[in-house]
C-alpha cells in the first residue's frame, strides 16, 4: 500500500453559478493573482489607496531588516478612521452597523452614527481614566456590543487592546493582564451561555489578586446579578457613559502605520501563549481587501461571522473588516443549539442573513440533530457559506452545502491563522471548489509546500506550508519576545525567508491545496503519513458518528497506533458491535493502516474556544503526561 492510496478525492467539482460570477467583485480570480505576483508592491498599494490616510506612505514595504517587515511606512492613518470616522460622513451613518442578539432573546442594533457616538463617548471616559496611546487595556467579555465598542475605542485613542475570550481561567487572565502590563481592564458582569450565567466578574477579581498591574476595572452590567465592586478600583461602564466627559465626539489619534493596534494571545504547543501583535495600517488594507473578495461583500449585505470577537476570526472579520467595508454585521450572544438546535437557522430567516462564516466544529454539531430543524426555516436568503478554524472534512462540506446552502452556495473555505491577520488560502465566488480543499492562495499571497529542506514535494505528497514572502496584515513580532518570533516562524527556513506556518498540507494535480492539519497532528504509521483529518474524515462519513479525534499513541511495531475518540450522532450508542463496524468502515473508506486499534465513544472533545480539537490533549491523557497549557481550552 502506499501513500496515494490517501490522495484527497480530487474528482469531486462544485463549479460556480455563472450569475453569481458575473456578479462578483473579483470575476477573474487567475487574472488578479498574475497581477499581484508580477507586482505585489503595486498590488497592495492598490488596495490601501482605497482606504483614508492622514498622510500617505513613504515607502509600500521596507524589507531592510528582515523578517520584521513594515508596511506602508511614513503612512499616518488609524483603524478608527476607517472602521467609523470616516463613514459618518456620507449616507452610510444611517445604515446598520451592528445588529445583535443576546441569548434570551434581547435586542439591539446600531447604526453607524450610533456606533461612532459609542465609541467616541467611551474613548472619552478611557482618556478621562487616564489612558494614553501606547497603554495596553485588557478586554475579557461575552459577545455584547460593548466588546466592540470598547476595541475601537481603543484604537481610536492609540491605545493597543488585548482581548482575551471570556472564557478563559483567572490564571490564564493574569498571565496576559502581566504579559501586556494593563492597567485597565474591561469586562462585563457575567455573559449568557446556554441558559446560564458565565460568572465573568469573579474571574476578572481572582486574576486581579493574582495580577496587581490591574488599577482600574470598568464593568458592563449584563446579567444583572450581585457581584463585588471593589472601590476605587472597580467602575460601572453606565455610570461613566453618563458623566459629563463621555462627549459623543472625539478626536482619533493619528497613527503610524507599524504602530500597534493589538496584541492576541494564542497558544503554542509548549511554554507561555504568544502575544501575536498587529499594526494599524497593514492590518487594516489586508483585512478589508481578502473580506471583500472572498465573501463578495455587497452594500445589501448581511453578514455573520458566528464567531467570538476574543478570537483572531473575531477581531478581523466581525470588528473590524466589516466596519472598513460599511457592512451590516450580526452579533449573537449564545450558544447555537440553545434553547433548541434551530437557534441559528431562526436567526438566519429573522434578519436576513446571507453570508454565514463559521467552524467545521459548529457545522459538524448541528449535523447531529438532523435536517428536520434548519427546513423549518426560510435559509434563502443566504448566497455565500464560509468555514474557518481547522480544516472541514467532505462530509460536513456537503451536509453544510445541501442542507444549509440549498446547492446554491459557495463555500468558502478559509485557511489562516492569528499570526496572518487574514485569509491567506481561500476560494475567491469565482473559484471551482472540492470538497475539504482551501482551494488556492489569496491574490498577493505565494504559499508552497516543501521538505524538511525546502525543496518542493511532489503532486498529492505531504511537506509544510510556507508562505514564500511578506503581506501586510503579518505578525510584527511575539509582543516583548522577538527571540521567540524568530525562532517560532523564520529559523526553519532562515536560508530562504520564508514564514513556517506549522501545517502539513499537500497540493493536487489541479494545484488545489489540501491543509492536512499541524504538523503536531501527522500520524506515522508503519512508515506512512497520515493525517488526522483524514482518519477523522473516514470516522464521520459513518452515520453514526458526529464528531471524531484521532490521535497517534507511540508502538514499538509500527512507530505509532490510531486510538480514536468519537461523539456520535443522538439516538446512536456506542458498543462493541459499533466499535466493529466503525474500524471496517475507515478500513473501506481510507484503507487498512488508517484502521484504529482502539476507539472511545465519548460525550465531548477538549477543543479550544476557537473550535480547534486540542489532539495534544487527548494524546497526553492517553500516555499518562502531564497536559500542558489548557488556558485555551473551552472546558
Amino acid at each position: 500500500m502506499t501513500e496515494q492510496a490517501f490522495t484527497p478525492p480530487t474528482s469531486e467539482w462544485y463549479q460556480p453559478d455563472p450569475a453569481l460570477v458575473a456578479a462578483a467583485n473579483v470575476p477573474d480570480y487567475e487574472a488578479v493573482y498574475d497581477r499581484a505576483r508580477q507586482d505585489p508592491q503595486a498590488f497592495w498599494a492598490k488596495r490601501a489607496e482605497e482606504l483614508q490616510w492622514y498622510q500617505k506612505w513613504d515607502q509600500v514595504l521596507d524589507a531592510s531588516n528582515k523578517p520584521f517587515y513594515k508596511w506602508f511606512t511614513g503612512g499616518k492613518t488609524n483603524m478608527a478612521l476607517n472602521a467609523l470616522d470616516r463613514h459618518v460622513k456620507t449616507w452610510r451613518r444611517n445604515k446598520l452597523a451592528i445588529i445583535w442578539e443576546g441569548e434570551p432573546g434581547d435586542k439591539l442594533s446600531l447604526s453607524y452614527w450610533q456606533l461612532w457616538q459609542e465609541v467616541n463617548k467611551f474613548a472619552n471616559v478611557l482618556r478621562g481614566m487616564g489612558v494614553k496611546k501606547g497603554d495596553r487595556v485588557t478586554i475579557y467579555m461575552g459577545r455584547v456590543p460593548e466588546i466592540a465598542i470598547a476595541m475601537l475605542a481603543c484604537a481610536k485613542i492609540g491605545a493597543p487592546h488585548s482581548v482575551v475570550y471570556g472564557g478563559f481561567s483567572e490564571q490564564a487572565l493574569a498571565s496576559r493582564i502581566e504579559d501586556a502590563q494593563s492597567k485597565v481592564l474591561i469586562t462585563c458582569d457575567g455573559a449568557w451561555l446556554r441558559g446560564k450565567i458565565v460568572p465573568l466578574k469573579n474571574t476578572v477579581d481572582e486574576a486581579a489578586q493574582r495580577s496587581p498591574v490591574v488599577e482600574t476595572v470598568i464593568v458592563v452590567k449584563r446579567t444583572g446579578q450581585d457581584i463585588h465592586m471593589e472601590g476605587g478600583r472597580d467602575y460601572w461602564y453606565h455610570d461613566l457613559m453618563a458623566l459629563p466627559i463621555a462627549k459623543p465626539r472625539a478626536e482619533t489619534e493619528i497613527m503610524d502605520a507599524e504602530d500597534p493596534l493589538f496584541i492576541l494571545y494564542t497558544s503554542g504547543t509548549t511554554g507561555k501563549p504568544k502575544g501575536v501583535l498587529h499594526t494599524h495600517g497593514g492590518y487594516q488594507v489586508y483585512t478589508s481587501t481578502t473580506l471583500s473578495w472572498a465573501f463578495d461583500i455587497k452594500e445589501e449585505d448581511r453578514w455573520w461571522c458566528a464567531a467570538d470577537p476574543g478570537w483572531i476570526t473575531g477581531h478581523s472579520y466581525i470588528v473590524y473588516a466589516p466596519l472598513i467595508l460599511g457592512a451590516t454585521s450580526i452579533i449573537y450572544e449564545g450558544a447555537p443549539t440553545y434553547p433548541y438546535p434551530d437557534r441559528w437557522w431562526q436567526l438566519v430567516a429573522e434578519y436576513g442573513v446571507s453570508i454565514l462564516y463559521t467552524a467545521p466544529t459548529a457545522i459538524r454539531g448541528l449535523m447531529r440533530f438532523g435536517e428536520a430543524w434548519p427546513q423549518r426555516h426560510d435559509l434563502s436568503s443566504l448566497r455565500l457559506l464560509g468555514s474557518v478554524g481547522e480544516p472541514i472534512n467532505p462530509e460536513a462540506w456537503r451536509w453544510y452545502h445541501r442542507v444549509i446552502g440549498r446547492e446554491q452556495c459557495p463555500i468558502i473555505d478559509t485557511w489562516w491563522q492569528t499570526e496572518t491577520g487574514g485569509f491567506m488560502i481561500t476560494p475567491l465566488p469565482s473559484v471551482g471548489l472540492k470538497p475539504g480543499s482551501a482551494t488556492r492562495p489569496f491574490p498577493g499571497i505565494e504559499v508552497d509546500i516543501v521538505d524538511d529542506d525546502g525543496a518542493p514535494v511532489g503532486v498529492n505528497e505531504d511537506g509544510n506550508l510556507v508562505i514564500k514572502g511578506p503581506w501586510p496584515s503579518m505578525i510584527r513580532t511575539v509582543y516583548g519576545d522577538d527571540e521567540r518570533f524568530l525562532s517560532q516562524y523564520w529559523a526553519k527556513y532562515q536560508k530562504q525567508g520564508w514564514y513556517l506556518a506549522g501545517d502539513t498540507a499537500r497540493r493536487d494535480e489541479d494545484g488545489y491545496l489540501w491543509v492536512i492539519g499541524r504538523n503536531d497532528d501527522v500520524l506515522k504509521v508503519s512508515g506512512y503519513r497520515l493525517g488526522t483529518a483524514e482518519v477523522e474524515s473516514g470516522l464521520v462519513s459513518h452515520s453514526a458518528v458526529a464528531e471524531s479525534a484521532v490521535i497517534g499513541v507511540p508502538d514499538e511495531l509500527r512507530g505509532n497506533k490510531i486510538f480514536a475518540y468519537c461523539i456520535l450522532v443522538a439516538g446512536a450508542e456506542g458498543s462493541p458491535a459499533l466499535e466493529a463496524e466503525l474500524k471496517a468502515h475507515v478500513r473501506h473508506e481510507v484503507g487498512p493502516i488508517a484502521v484504529p486499534a482502539q476507539i472511545e465513544f465519548v460525550d465531548n472533545l477538549p477543543k479550544t474556544r476557537s473550535g480547534k480539537i486540542m489532539r495534544r490533549v487527548l494524546k497526553a491523557q492517553a500516555l499518562g503526561q502531564p497536559l500542558g497549557d489548557l488556558s485555551t481550552l473551552e472546558d
